[in-house]
């Protein structure tokens, strides 16, 4: 018998998103006008910029070095398996040439569907397709003044949104990612950002789910890209029965993997190179390339993916800065990615400053501070078949329990454990990775 869709209708099973979960790590990309002002993505809001002043960056926009063939080769060399662009960050701007508004790529000096170059570039190094795509909207006519709008604080902001229509804008949301969804072939990820029904501001109201008809939106994105995995942004997180393909912690590496209704979730941790997504020429918490590796592995450690973020300048490339971050990643994949592609959690504990990822019956054991030549690992012994470093292959030795041994001249191993033996100075690697082979 037939039924209406329901939530439940719209969630993906494990098989749909194997290859998110096999691929573990993808690159975010903020692009937008910012970039020209280039002191944070949400610039706009933060210097409370009229939405007429904002559109001196509109007039001005050319990013003439743009190439994101060069973009999906950096991506691809660093190891990540998919990308997600910003196609309308909050400011509006569409970076694609849109049916029903003016505010586009095409209408300025640079005159191109920036989203198309994209999504052929990317697709034809092998990354899969991602869209972000703004809930918010702080230039058009009908979105509604609210505590993040760059109005909030104007004298008249009331009689202001006296004339706004939410509904009209709603439409206006539906029908662009209608477009998104329809004009570039197979999209693997969408990206929702972001919902606050709770955020009041001098009695504006916060927007959720009632706002962006959020149940339709989502129906409408399977309805048109079936497969697609969609984030947990849309508000209806806590409605009966609905589970978000992902969770998506952002700027942060959980404690514990997260969970819905106390049950493991697929889950990605979204992090920038530095403290801004969009392009901030003088911002300087730049990751160094320890941070960079260990959030890597902290994320697939707890069995989660990591975008990494990178903010284009405004004539289309990656800083010098950015350039390097990705070659950090580069090194380091290219020796040890089988630690990383299809690893996740481990059941079991790992030693003292280190990391455990796990595939099959191979423990991956991440060495985050080197020891003095040993590493002592519990409820081992009898259970290792082979042990080797990944970056050269090498053989690592270790040493089990022995009554014969003198524990003020050798090593004592303690019955159950086992110690591996390593070099005194670290290998030339970040994080060095040693293959714990199991007996099957």
């Amino acid at each position: 018998m037939n039924h209406s869709p329901s939530l439940q209708d719209f969630v993906l099973d494990d098989k749909e998103k194997a290859w998110f979960v096999e691929s573990r790590f993808g690159l975010f990309i903020h692009w937008g006008l910012y970039a020209i002002g280039s002191r944070h993505e949400w610039l706009m809001s933060r210097e409370e910029i009229a939405p007429e002043d904002y559109e001196r960056y509109f007039a001005l926009f050319d990013p003439d070095c743009y190439d994101p063939r060069l973009w999906a080769r950096r991506a691809r060399k660093a190891g990540m398996k998919y990308a997600v662009l910003t196609t309308k960050h909050h400011e509006g701007f569409c970076l694609w040439d849109s049916a029903v508004t003016d505010y586009k790529s095409t209408n300025t000096p640079c005159g191109r569907d920036l989203v198309a170059e994209y999504v052929e570039a990317f697709r034809a190094e092998g990354l899969k397709i991602g869209f972000y795509h703004s809930l918010i909207d702080w230039h058009h006519p009908d979105f509604p003044i609210d505590v993040f709008h760059p109005l909030r604080n104007h004298p008249d902001a009331a009689r202001l949104n006296e004339g706004r229509d939410i509904r009209r804008y709603t439409e206006y949301l539906h029908a662009q990612v209608e477009e998104l969804l329809t004009r570039y072939g197979k999209i693997d990820i969408l990206f929702y950002d972001f919902s606050y029904p709770s955020r009041s501001y001098k009695g504006l109201p916060g927007k959720g789910r009632k706002d962006w008809r959020s149940e339709e939106l989502l129906a409408l994105t399977r309805r048109l890209q079936p497969g697609i995995i969609v984030n947990n942004r849309l508000d209806l997180l806590g409605l009966e029965g609905f589970v978000p393909d992902i969770m998506t912690p952002e700027q942060y590496t959980p404690r514990t993997a997260p969970t819905v209704n106390g049950k493991p979730v697929t889950w990605e941790a979204c992090h920038t190179f530095s403290g801004s997504w969009g392009y901030d020429r003088d911002e300087a918490t730049w990751k160094d390339p320890e941070q960079l590796i260990k959030l890597l592995v902290d994320t697939v450690s707890l069995g989660g993916n990591l975008l990494m973020n990178v903010g284009p300048t405004a004539r289309g490339t990656f800083d010098d800065r950015a350039v390097s971050a990705l070659k950090v990643y580069e090194d380091w994949m290219t020796l040890n990615s089988d630690a990383i592609y299809g690893a996740g959690a481990a059941d079991i504990a790992p030693p003292r400053d280190c990391r455990y990822t796990r595939k099959g019956n191979r423990l991956f054991l991440h060495i985050f501070s080197w020891p003095f030549r040993h590493i002592h690992i519990e409820d081992m012994d009898g259970k290792l078949k082979f042990a080797r470093f990944l970056h050269d292959g090498s053989e690592v030795q270790w040493l089990t329990h022995s009554e014969d041994v003198d524990p003020n001249v050798g090593v004592a191993v303690p019955k159950g454990m086992i110690t591996l033996e390593l070099p005194v100075i670290k290998p030339e690697v970040i994080v060095p990775v040693i293959e714990l082979i199991l007996n099957d």
